[in-house]
């Protein structure tokens, strides 16, 4: 399979992309790359990465913020980081001293400045949001096929006025946070910034994941805590959605 990895982050900037230190230095036919990058998930295993970067260059600094591929050297990859979230994946620390880039997309560092780094941050956003509404969408089904097949007081607990309107509830903002990321997704499509929408999918699916995963761990009761059920990863995983990609 073929892997890539997304490298914004550094330890004092995250979705501030104008704050990134992380510079290339050009030298003869060479960058010199030094800086620092974190939270790069799938960064042990990438083929590639997309990385972020300024350029030393005497150009008004909205213009110096830079995206490229580069193949990196497993050794750049110093510090490995594991943390709760879907499928938890590996999430490296890149430390970048005088990393030599050789062979580079671009013709000129002009090419592509801060604004195309944030439209491309929005669009991943409307991918974040499209993940936690599939996770909310999956709480939503297990706590219904639960409620369906669990019985007090001789009827399933379904059937139970305040489970039934809980239900509703998360069925409701299941189809609105699908409802939000599919708007943002259909601005890209139809060629258009999609910032503002992006930003309301991302906050509204995230919180929509947390809260539809702590519902169904309440409709599972005591079970919704145990692992030998589903939701109570799910309500686990859910909180990387409000963090992940940055603030919306």
């Amino acid at each position: 399979p073929f892997f890539q990895a997304y490298c914004v982050t550094e330890p004092g900037a995250g979705s501030d992309v104008a704050g990134i230190q992380t510079r290339a230095e050009k030298k003869g036919d060479e960058y010199l790359i030094n800086g620092q990058k974190m939270w790069i998930t799938n960064g042990g295993k990438a083929n590639w990465s997309l990385l972020f970067l300024k350029f030393s260059l005497k150009i008004p600094s909205k213009h110096k913020i830079r995206e490229t591929e580069i193949k990196f050297s497993f050794r750049c990859a110093e510090v490995l980081q594991l943390y709760t979230g879907p499928w938890s994946p590996a999430s490296l620390e890149h430390q970048l001293y005088r990393y030599r880039l050789t062979r580079y997309p671009w013709t000129s560092p002009e090419e592509l400045s801060s604004k195309v780094v944030l439209t491309l941050i929005y669009i991943l956003n409307s991918q974040v949001a499209a993940g936690a509404v599939g996770l909310a969408k999956r709480a939503l089904d297990e706590a219904t096929k639960y409620a369906l097949e669990r019985k007090t007081f001789g009827k399933p607990i379904a059937e139970h006025q305040a489970v039934s309107f809980l239900l509703a509830e998360m069925a409701l903002k299941v189809e609105l946070a699908r409802m939000s990321y599919q708007r943002a997704a259909w601005e890209v499509d139809m060629g258009h910034r999609n910032t503002f929408f992006a930003s309301i999918a991302k906050a509204f699916a995230g919180d929509v994941a947390n809260q539809v995963a702590a519902d169904a761990v309440q409709i599972f009761g005591g079970n919704g805590f145990n692992t030998e059920y589903p939701v109570e990863k799910l309500m686990r995983d859910a909180k990387i959605y409000q963090v992940r990609g940055g603030k919306a």
